[in-house]
């Protein structure tokens, strides 16, 4: 019989083999505070338009050069359960307004750094909590009376581009103003009268080549694809599209065909050809003169279709064919009819362009008020590119939120400081213990113009002195200057530096309902993880003089 090993007495009696489980203020909150400060610290030297970028290698392999938080947090895949609470406060504001993250992450970190500080001076963690909640509900109030302007006309491109440029300056610094205004237009051309707006209607189409100067922005949709056929371009077009291949229709049943000699063969194929021939013929007789398809395209009907006249383009995603319907207005057929008119869509334009040396079709629509306007991104690298595409992504939500609520508020820490002014002058109004943490809560604002100006190469305590006398001689609008000398300040109105103000309303209040949520853990239980042993790794061969090299297939023996 084997021998019984008794347990230790205590908690871990209850549990299976293997688990962890820590408990109490040093082992669990300070450690959660811990993971969750290197977090904060990781991004927040990316934030602000001088932010310094990441280069993240995610599981795949595939690099991303960004200081876009959002994107690095995703590709870290946290480990740590109470930095993923942080994570998922940004992803959530990421979701809720597409711009922030990273001020979501800066202030959560600051939140907890603070908390520390009580919790080591002896508060208890439900005061702290207290506290932060009473801090974040009057932050809120406060923060309308921090709006500075409003967005007046959302039609108009110029106003828009000045808007947006914030959003995309602290991605793409230095390019702000053209992206600005290419993405201002693509958002104002799609934008209706009634003022309901979709971020997905604005495409990204990114094309190797050339600089960030030559993107250019289009109304309608943008392929990397070549035409199928010999036809490349057709103005006023007539499209049939289908979501089944352009190929002769396989019968239903299942038939054997036992062909006697060589004559009964060509009639066969004959009639194959000939049903394919009338279908092609009945698609141009309808009046289309394009067809799109999603799936493949067979050489005979190719043929036919060059015959008469048709442009043939092939999609390969669904997402794609179903916007391009929504672009032109017509309806995905699934098998190879004849589309009626209501059936068929238009565009004006339809034709193959050289991009650099990709090949694309373009769809586009001459009027402004299309469905869908693609921007077409040009760049030298790709990850390049991808950062692009993610100002971009950054613009267009920033504009969807302003169609939410117009109301904006000054950029650079002006909100911040003003805000940490404001509710200092609360905590001392407030008799209890939780003034301490309302102050603490009044503190943590101060991070994000202090890293801003860090990662200028600015001293952030000097920079935060001027602001905090600007603010209390009633300029409310004061901000960090990042063109500027040194510790620089200026009037956020007047430089027409703005943020949303609902990205700083949501940033607010997810960032302390997650700082809230970590310190409320007081005990964390940890399983053993599921899965057998790992399978033992492959020796190399014993004649190697490194064991990482491939290991070889034949034996050690011969």
């Amino acid at each position: 019989m084997a021998l019984h090993v008794p347990k230790a007495p205590g908690f871990a009696q209850m549990l299976k083999d293997g688990a962890k489980h820590y408990s109490g203020l040093e082992e669990a909150v300070f450690r959660n505070i811990k993971a969750c400060k290197e977090l904060s610290q990781t991004t927040r030297t990316a934030y602000g338009p001088n932010g310094m970028n990441k280069m993240v290698i995610n599981h795949l392999e595939k690099l991303f050069v960004t200081n876009d938080a959002a994107t690095i947090l995703r590709e870290l895949e946290v480990q740590h359960p109470a930095a993923k609470m942080i994570v998922m406060a940004s992803h959530m504001q990421e979701q809720e307004v597409g711009d922030g993250t990273n001020f979501v992450l800066v202030f959560a970190g600051a939140l907890l750094e603070l908390a520390e500080e009580l919790l080591r001076m002896g508060l208890s963690v439900s005061e702290v909590i207290e506290g932060y909640q009473k801090a974040c509900k009057k932050t809120l109030e406060i923060l309308s009376d921090c709006v500075c302007s409003s967005a007046e006309n959302l039609h108009d491109v110029k106003q828009v581009t000045a808007l947006i440029r914030t959003a995309v300056m602290s991605k793409q610094y230095g390019n702000e103003d053209f992206l600005a205004n290419l993405i201002a237009q693509a958002c104002v051309s799609i934008f209706p009268e009634s003022g309901n707006f979709n971020v997905d209607n604005v495409r990204v189409c990114k094309i190797l080549g050339c600089g960030v100067t030559a993107s250019s922005m289009l109304h309608g949709m943008v392929f990397k694809k070549e035409a199928e056929g010999d036809v490349t371009s057709v103005k006023d077009a007539k499209i049939a599209v289908f979501s089944c291949p352009f190929d002769c229709m396989v019968t239903e049943t299942k038939g054997t065909v036992l062909i006697k000699n060589a004559k009964e063969l060509m009639d066969f194929s004959k009639g194959e050809e000939d049903m394919m021939e009338a279908q092609v013929k009945a698609i141009k007789e309808s009046g289309a003169n394009v067809v799109v398809t999603g799936g493949k395209v067979a050489d005979m009907a190719l043929h036919y279709a060059n015959k008469y006249n048709l442009m043939v383009v092939r999609l390969s995603s669904k997402w794609d064919l179903r916007r391009l319907c929504k672009t032109l207005g017509s309806i995905a057929l699934p098998r190879l009819t004849a589309p009626t008119p209501e059936e068929m869509g238009h565009c004006d334009n339809v034709y193959t362009a050289e991009v650099g040396d990709t090949q694309v079709v373009v769809f586009k629509h001459e009027k402004e008020d299309g469905i869908i306007s693609t921007v077409v991104i040009r760049g030298s690298t790709d990850n390049l590119m991808d950062d692009i595409e993610r100002a971009v992504d950054d613009g267009v939500n920033t504009f969807k939120v302003l169609v939410r609520d117009k109301r904006l508020v000054p950029g650079a820490g002006a909100t911040e400081i003003e805000l940490a002014k404001q509710i200092t002058s609360y905590g001392e109004s407030c008799p209890g213990l939780e003034q301490y943490s309302i102050k603490k809560f009044a503190e943590a604002f101060e991070a994000l113009p202090r890293s801003l100006a860090e990662n200028s190469g600015v001293k952030g305590s000097e920079l935060i002195s001027k602001m905090y006398s600007a603010h209390h001689d009633g300029n409310k609008n004061i901000g960090f200057d990042i063109e500027g000398e040194g510790p620089a300040v200026k009037d956020m109105l007047e430089a027409g530096i703005l943020e949303p103000y609902l990205v700083k309303y949501w940033g607010i209040k997810m960032a302390t309902n997650a700082a809230v949520t970590v310190l409320r853990v007081d005990q964390i239980i940890m399983a053993k993880a599921a899965g057998g042993p790992k399978a033992p790794k492959q020796r190399g061969h014993w004649d190697k003089d490194d064991w990482d090299e491939a290991p070889d297939n034949f034996d050690s023996h011969h």
